[in-house]
């Protein structure tokens, strides 16, 4: 990679890099020559990402975020550090805090001792000190921790991601499998998805461009949907009919407090406060274009890994 004009090997650290986005970050700092420190919670998880790169290019670390000697040993050395750790649901009270906030203290901390060059914080649209959500909230103070400790940090804020191993298009297309009839909950909330491929390549952004030190980017996507446009576009693509029924509040209210106690918690009561704010970049907002990078649409890529939903698709292998 380079900066500031020098092109050298360079040691990169991704906490959560076993994730979603982490897998196509990792991919391209094994591209642009960096070794890549993986660390994560479970180090022998590393083990599917080594083949993306040489032998002993990718390095798998045990790295809590509440270990502060692991993100310590974690980051030393290291020019470029990226966190990409979040959660959406909690195990157990506190956890968005512990995460989200003081996880993101941690990293960036270590970072400002270490003497890292550059940070990326991965947070998320609609992180906000207000929100009643405690996600939401958990979100907006990891920001201002990771800024106090690394002024010069990047954050991105993406919208819902989407892609092949995405948990947003597949899991609305497995519902529309097994349901007679598809639920609506907030179908007027707006989302502006975005590519993980667009998301990673903003990492990169973050991590070689000297002009966007210390500044957030809202990442979204083409095109503004409302929840409803998608899951019947998503309907649309798996050749089948459902009827879309809307879920009052009060019953959507009752049918989180029961899935929130079952295992993979499909739906929560803080997703739905959620779910009443639009996900939209705001107006004004330095997003994808300001980072140079031009945002693949939903219709450019979902439709390929939704074919497999279809009725009559030939069962593949995830």
């Amino acid at each position: 990679m380079s900066v500031g004009g020098r092109d050298v090997r360079q040691i990169a650290t991704v906490f959560g890099g076993t994730g979603f986005i982490g897998r196509h970050v990792v991919k391209r700092l094994v591209d642009a020559g960096c070794e890549v420190r993986v660390a994560v919670r479970d180090a022998e998880a590393v083990a599917v990402l080594r083949p993306l790169g040489a032998v002993g290019q990718v390095v798998p670390l045990h790295a809590p975020l509440g270990d502060a000697a692991a993100v310590a040993r974690a980051v030393e050395g290291a020019s470029y550090v990226v966190n990409l750790v979040g959660i959406l649901a909690e195990r157990r009270p506190g956890d968005f805090d512990r995460v989200q906030h003081l996880g993101a203290a941690a990293v960036a901390q270590a970072a400002a001792a270490a003497g890292v060059e550059r940070l990326v914080q991965v947070s998320a649209l609609g992180a906000d000190a207000a929100s009643p959500s405690l996600y939401a909230r958990s979100k907006a103070a990891g920001e201002v921790a990771v800024l106090a400790a690394f002024p010069r940090a990047v954050i991105l804020r993406p919208s819902v991601v989407f892609g092949p191993e995405d948990q947003f298009f597949n899991r609305f297309a497995q519902l529309v499998q097994m349901l007679p009839v598809m639920p609506v909950f907030e179908g007027a909330t707006k989302f502006q998805p975005v590519h993980v491929g667009d998301v990673a390549d903003a990492v990169i952004a973050g991590l070689t461009r000297a002009d966007v030190a210390g500044q957030i980017f809202e990442l979204g996507g083409p095109k503004v949907w409302t929840m409803r446009e998608l899951l019947a576009w998503i309907v649309a693509q798996t050749g089948r009919r459902r009827m879309l029924v809307d879920v009052p509040g009060a019953v959507a209210q009752l049918q989180a407090r029961v899935l929130e106690c079952l295992p993979g918690k499909l739906l929560t009561r803080d997703q739905l406060i959620l779910l009443r704010r639009d996900n939209v970049v705001a107006p004004g907002a330095a997003g994808l274009e300001a980072l140079g990078i031009a945002p693949l649409a939903v219709e450019q890529v979902v439709p390929a890994y939704l074919a497999r939903y279809r009725a009559g698709a030939e069962p593949t292998e995830r």
